[in-house]
């Protein structure tokens, strides 16, 4: 995040000059003993012994039901969403970032709103993509040990403490995920949509993987290791697009979604009644 901004030519939300205490964000001492643990951190730690309810998971579930609530509220209207993810270290020089501000351009243009993490990098051309064509820009930030801002370009902001939350948002709210070249959290959500495809949770929705060059090593080794082995079936690689075209990539989007309405309609009609 610290490089992607630095790209990006802005200052590092840590570099910043540190607010008026006025001007500081509230924040819950009764359930946070250390501002720079996040609370997934919290959640994934073993209770101490007679820790009092406010430091207990049965507390958090209310903390987390709120926050789930909180993101259902503010994004209740996104109808068309699709989600970019890929790496903030993506600097806007790089024809990555550049491509993907196109994507989310010709999307945006086609009535489709874009969601990111709300960073810099793959995430700032998204939403940057869809603000300049007048689109809806949306980012779902995440608490993380270091503070850090979102970009410009986001005109709705969603924070979120607790990653399977915000995970939870990105798929509730998107038709189809593209995947730009990106680290372990780009990796994290391209499998995890890929498994709630495989299993059914999920259907007609596009994964699209952006960049031939970055992705080819991963798709050889799932096709002469994973599939060798039996340990997928061959139709589960067929499950991602593979592009370098930002055209292609809006395309493939478009359509699935006019698949995915005619889906919806189909399973939500009433059966005509017997005469």
């Amino acid at each position: 995040m610290e490089e992607g901004h630095k790209m990006a030519g802005r200052t590092p939300p840590s570099q910043v000059p540190k607010r008026r205490a006025s001007d500081k964000r509230l924040v819950d001492d009764a359930i946070r003993s250390d501002s720079l643990v996040t609370e997934d951190e919290k959640l994934l730690q073993q209770p101490s012994p007679g820790a009092d309810f406010t430091r207990t998971d049965p507390w958090r579930v209310l903390r987390i039901t709120g926050e789930i609530i909180e993101g259902f509220d503010t994004l209740a209207s996104v109808q068309k969403g699709v989600t970019i993810f890929g790496s903030a270290r993506t600097s806007p020089e790089d024809p990555m970032y550049k491509a993907a501000e196109e994507v989310a351009r010709l999307l945006a243009e086609a009535g489709f709103s874009i969601i990111t993490g709300a960073g810099p990098g793959i995430m700032e051309a998204g939403n940057k993509g869809a603000h300049l064509a007048g689109g809806r820009s949306i980012g779902c930030n995440i608490e993380l040990p270091f503070e850090q801002g979102a970009n410009p370009y986001v005109d709705t902001l969603v924070r979120f403490r607790y990653f399977f939350v915000r995970k939870t948002m990105f798929i509730k709210y998107s038709v189809a995920f593209i995947i730009f070249p990106g680290g372990f959290g780009t990796l994290d959500e391209l499998f995890e949509a890929i498994t709630l495809i495989q299993t059914g949770k999920i259907y007609q929705f596009p994964v699209i993987l952006f960049g031939r060059h970055y992705w080819a090593g991963l798709l050889r080794w799932l096709q002469t290791r994973v599939l060798a082995e039996k340990k997928i079936s061959a139709g589960d690689i067929d499950l991602m697009i593979l592009t370098d075209d930002p055209a292609e990539a809006a395309h493939a989007v478009i359509s699935a979604y006019g698949a995915q309405e005619d889906t919806t309609i189909r399973r939500t009609a009433v059966p005509e009644a017997a005469s």
